[in-house]
């Protein structure tokens, strides 16, 4: 149970590594559209194509036009806020919860 448990806090901190980072690159898409950056540049590049995908699925679904504003990225942040306060520090919790309860039961053994 302990190692289900390790490999459930694992799985957490994966996650919301995962989501850091892709709050991360929404974050860095926005102000490359504010900025008109240079679209030839490698980074800019990257960015652009790996937020590209989950903005325009938000976009499509979004009914709202709001005269050129794109509120597909707040929509993805609370997305990912939701994600990582629902799910990985939900998981982490019953993990710990978990070794607790089996560490309860265990005898100390010396």
């Amino acid at each position: 149970m302990i190692l289900l448990a390790n490999i459930l806090i694992a799985i957490a901190h994966v996650l919301d590594a995962i989501m850091s980072l892709i709050f991360i690159l929404v974050i860095a898409r926005v102000i490359i559209s504010w900025v008109n950056a240079d679209p030839s540049n490698m980074l800019v590049r990257v960015i652009i194509s790996s937020t590209d995908p989950l903005l325009l699925a938000v976009r499509n679904k979004l009914p709202l036009n709001a005269g050129g504003l794109d509120f597909s990225p707040i929509v993805v942040l609370l997305g990912i806020y939701v994600v990582r306060v629902v799910i990985a520090q939900s998981l982490h919790e019953y993990a710990l919860q978990l070794k607790s309860s089996v560490m309860q039961v265990m005898p100390l053994a010396f």
